[in-house]
């Protein structure tokens, strides 16, 4: 028996092999030799100090994240065999799906030290991965690999060296490998709104006004860290919320990093987001990544302009690309021009009333 036939015994379902061009991706991502192969990845966040959305990429010897926010990167990878322990975390009020703990052995996976969130009492990396797509299908892959670690290396050897002789002859369940994409963005909203740069920024504070129009935009257990300052001059937070069944007729939560800065020529402020989707059909395809320039207009006082920018990320192709991307960008428009008509109302009756 090969290893995918294996696994696909372990996993109880289907496992195909990658394309040759998704491997090669996958290969030159994390620098492994040509026997190495892909066998699945997963959207998911790593925990840290703040969670950062990316990828969990799994092979027979390696697990890899991936992570490209704000032209950012973080990657790391550790071997199989450097695992001692992997825990599933229950669901919390903040996160509703269980998370994954993984453990590795003292004095192994010091090269990928940057990716853990810290060590046990024992000494040992440990590395937390939260969001995932879907939980239970990364949890069963993740499980039948490490229990392949119970064949010898002879056995595991031989398994990986006939899996990729054939990998040329195999058909791609998943879709091409997309970790260093240029986003297209587009404008989908612009408009000059009846409030100062000041006014309208309390709307990405965190505060009441924020928390009632998100409330308002349909956006369940709306959840915003508080900013934190990570490089000169650029702040950072994470937005966590759930769709209602105006906005998505099957439910399903996102996940958003902003990072804000003030633009340097004008009188203003720049927010850029990343967002990922969980249970919403074909969500661990994509990321939606948008900014927001919001400037004073010298000409006009108490009134600033707005600009939103949209852009999708593809993790993985898709048949549907086309059709996702005219629902994205059309419903985002709407939502836009709905949330800030609300946003100037709320805040130009509060200066009425002054």
């Amino acid at each position: 028996m090969n290893y995918l036939a294996k696994m696909r015994k372990e996993v109880g379902k289907k496992i195909n092999l990658r394309s040759a061009q998704t491997n090669a991706a996958f290969r030159k991502l994390f620098n492994l030799p040509p026997e190495e192969f892909l066998i699945d990845d997963f959207t998911c966040h790593l925990k840290r100090k703040m969670p950062l959305q990316g990828r969990l990429f799994f092979s027979p010897r390696i697990i890899g994240f991936y992570s490209n926010i704000f032209g950012h990167k973080t990657k790391f990878f550790f071997l199989w065999d450097d695992v001692d322990d992997i825990q599933v975390i229950p669901p919390t009020l903040s996160i509703g799906s269980p998370s994954l703990t993984i453990i590795l052995r003292k004095g192994r996976g010091l090269e990928a030290k940057h990716g853990a969130k810290g060590t046990d009492p024992n000494g040992r990396l440990k590395y937390y991965f939260q969001s995932f797509v879907s939980f239970n299908d990364a949890h069963r892959i993740i499980m039948a690999i490490w229990k392949m670690r119970s064949l010898s290396p002879e056995q595991q050897g031989d398994m990986i060296e006939k899996e990729s002789d054939t990998k040329e002859l195999q058909l791609e369940e998943g879709g091409t490998l997309f970790t260093h994409e240029d986003v297209k963005m587009s404008e989908i909203f612009s408009s000059a709104l009846s409030v100062d740069v000041e006014s309208l920024m309390e709307m990405f504070s965190g505060g009441p006004l924020e928390h009632r129009m998100m409330q308002k935009a349909g956006c369940i257990d709306y959840s915003p860290t508080e900013w934190e300052l990570v490089s000169r001059n650029i702040y950072q937070r994470q937005i966590s919320y759930k769709f209602d069944k105006n906005l998505s007729r099957y439910g399903g939560e996102a996940t958003t990093t902003q990072q804000r800065y003030a633009l340097v020529n004008q009188e203003g402020w720049a927010i850029e987001e990343v967002m990922s989707l969980q249970g919403v059909l074909l969500g661990d395809c994509f990321n939606v990544q948008m900014k927001y320039t919001v400037v004073n207009v010298p000409s006009k006082p108490n009134t600033c302009s707005v600009q939103v920018l949209l852009g999708i990320a593809w993790l993985k192709s898709t048949k549907q690309q086309k059709k996702i991307t005219k629902s994205v960008i059309s419903n985002s428009s709407i939502r836009l021009k709905e949330l800030f008509a609300e946003v100037e109302k709320d805040l130009t009756s509060r200066s009425g009333a002054s």
